[in-house]
């Protein structure tokens, strides 16, 4: 049996402003969630790069070239609803922070570990009053509840959209202190994805790439991007 797919129904697709923010029409008629609630969103460059994936498609829609919609129906449909239990989620990754596990041997690794990742222990200290401690291996150890819920409190600030791409940023790279420095522009999000995988890369040079686990991780790094440029796009202005 072919499974049925959802075949191209409008002719253009615009965006129209109004009271709530900015929704997307297909030749005039709203778009609405898989929940179908109005897919509206809190800014103009965000409504305009979902307008750009729904003009896109072809005859049948993929909905896999649609991430900017897709972040748009989850921030409405599925964290909107639960907002603090979400942030309260997110927050967890400081408990066990990809950025607080750190090799004993080799000294290289330990080393490029340090170098990469100190920095941003640093900063998280100084922006938030917020200091998480190393350790050597990767058995949990708790961090102080203080500190954790300093690192917190940004996360139960922000919006249902903003909240949806630091999701991403957080869960994609296993740290809660990478998430909120791509959430604050400390470096590129690109060397942030970098950053977040010193492990990785170190595998990588020693018994060589594979190719499934690269296109894996060039995924991921794709996600990591989109979701740093979304959050820029409904990020608040104060």
């Amino acid at each position: 049996m072919s499974e049925w797919k959802l075949r191209r129904f409008w002719k253009a697709a615009a965006v129209e402003a109004d009271a709530e923010g900015y929704r997307i029409v297909l030749d005039g008629r709203p778009v609405r969630t898989p929940a179908k609630a109005p897919l509206v969103v809190p800014s103009a460059a965000f409504a305009e790069e979902i307008r750009a994936e729904w003009e896109a498609q072809g005859d049948e829609i993929q909905p896999l070239t649609m991430p900017a919609t897709r972040a748009a129906n989850a921030a409405i449909d599925r964290v909107a609803p639960q907002q603090a239990e979400v942030a309260q989620m997110l927050a967890s990754y400081g408990d066990a922070d990809l950025t607080c596990y750190r090799a004993g041997t080799p000294a290289e690794l330990a080393e490029r570990q340090a170098a990469a990742w100190d920095p941003l222990l640093d900063w998280a200290h100084d922006r938030y009053g917020a200091r998480l401690i190393p350790v050597q291996g990767v058995m949990h150890a708790p961090q102080a509840p203080g500190a954790l819920g300093r690192l917190a409190a940004p996360l139960h600030a922000m919006t249902a959209f903003e909240l949806t791409a630091a999701h991403d940023l957080i869960s994609l790279s296993g740290s809660l202190v990478i998430g909120l420095a791509a959430t604050e522009e400390l470096h590129p999000p690109e060397r942030l994805w970098d950053l977040s995988r010193i492990d990785e890369d170190w595998q990588a040079e020693l018994w060589g790439a594979d190719e499934e686990a690269q296109a894996l991780s060039d995924e991921r790094r794709d996600a990591f991007l989109n979701a740093a440029r979304f959050f820029h796009m409904v990020a608040k202005k104060t």
